[in-house]
């Protein structure tokens, strides 16, 4: 099955002139186990379309990266379609501490992804689509790609009111934002995506972003909140195979090529070698939140005894970098918990993963060595410096 797909790739590596016919006025959907690709003899530039077949997040994201460092994009213009299952997604200098809610990813079970580019944070699920545009650097032009996309919509709909913005993100009804954008360039390649907002869970898409860490002071960059819509909202007849058709024509159309829509697998290691290392890569906390630009916390936490549900407040000073926390500093009244304890309590932090189960376990120890009135307000004081964490 993947001899069909390995034969393509080792010609876009090495070779030009590789594309997928189509017929009459309609891309043809094919898959990897199809017939073997045919060669457009004298064709300088030539287009493929790729939808993959996986719903990973980290999968998908490893995918952009292999096609960026493995295809001659010099040579080679390819449109990747994909969708993943329930995810958030930030970009490459963001702070997801700042940018998503945390404790309740971890509860609804949607998982967190860094991508390699920049731009925003973003919700994915089943009902959002993304695309990606790769090219050589030469040939990178956002604008030209989010045409591909505005006149698609038009093609199908030609009701809608679909603007794309001085931004690069396309608006319906000039106030909806149904698409953002991001993108990554490289010494001789790029590449663009953006989301495209079919019928997305926007309930979860509120619940999950927004901050999960009070008191940040950061240089990270900051999403910029907007008014979204689903394109099913305004057009509820418009399915997925009818939009599907029409981005793959309007991308023919656009760069003069004629390419079917090509099925892919990423989790194909014959066809991908190498690319489960990257989503390996991409899964882990040191790229997702280690990643994080070096950011300060300064709060006011609210700490409980749970004995006597008496109540204080202490400020809490925190510098991460690298996703460790470098320095932390606890002031809460000296009547309520001995300065000896609070400091202790800071040390031991100090090095620990801005994270809460982390922290929580390298302070279990130092609760266990007190007792009674001492140990319950030690428990408040950590209880509100881990909520900190998310």
């Amino acid at each position: 099955m993947a001899c069909h797909i390995r034969r393509m790739l080792s010609l876009l590596r090495g070779c030009s002139g590789v594309y997928r016919c189509q017929t009459g006025n309609h891309p043809t959907r094919t898959s990897s186990s199809s017939s073997s690709f045919l060669m457009a003899s004298g064709s300088s530039s030539v287009g493929l379309v790729l939808q993959s077949q996986s719903t990973d997040v980290y999968q998908n994201l490893a995918l952009e990266d292999w096609i960026d460092a493995n295809v001659d994009l010099q040579q080679h213009s390819i449109l990747l379609l994909w969708r993943n299952g329930p995810a958030v997604v930030i970009g490459r200098h963001q702070n997801p501490w700042a940018e998503c809610n945390l404790p309740a990813m971890r509860r609804i079970g949607i998982p967190l992804a860094r991508r390699r580019s920049g731009g925003g944070t973003v919700f994915h699920d089943l009902g959002n689509l993304n695309l990606t545009f790769f090219t050589s650097k030469k040939l990178y032009d956002r604008k030209r790609n989010l045409k591909v996309i505005t006149e698609a919509l038009r093609r199908v709909r030609p009701g809608l009111d679909i603007q794309a913005t001085d931004r690069f993100d396309i608006l319906l009804n000039g106030l909806y934002k149904i698409s953002g954008t991001a993108s990554r360039l490289s010494r001789k390649s790029s590449y663009h995506h953006c989301t495209l907002l079919h019928s997305a869970d926007r309930s979860v898409l509120s619940a999950v972003l927004h901050p999960s860490c009070p008191g940040i002071h950061s240089n990270a960059t900051p999403s910029v909140p907007s008014p979204v819509a689903n394109l099913l909202d305004h057009a509820p007849t418009l399915q997925w195979e009818e939009l599907l058709e029409a981005l793959v024509y309007q991308y023919n159309a656009e760069f003069g090529s004629s390419a079917a829509l090509t099925l892919i697998d990423p989790a194909d290691q014959s066809a991908f070698p190498g690319l489960n290392r990257t989503a390996t890569e991409l899964r882990s906390w040191d790229w997702t939140f280690g990643k994080t630009p070096k950011f300060s916390i300064q709060t006011v936490l609210d700490v409980t005894d749970a004995q006597s549900s008496a109540r204080t407040s202490a400020q809490l000073h925190m510098d991460i970098k690298n996703g460790l926390i470098q320095s932390c500093e606890l002031e809460i009244p000296a009547h309520w918990l001995p300065q000896q304890l609070s400091g202790e309590l800071s040390d031991t932090l100090v090095g620990e993963r801005f994270c809460p189960h982390r922290a929580a376990a390298a302070v279990s120890a130092l609760l266990r060595s007190e007792s009674g009135e001492l140990q319950s307000r030690l428990r408040g004081l950590c209880d509100a410096v881990l909520t900190v964490m998310g």
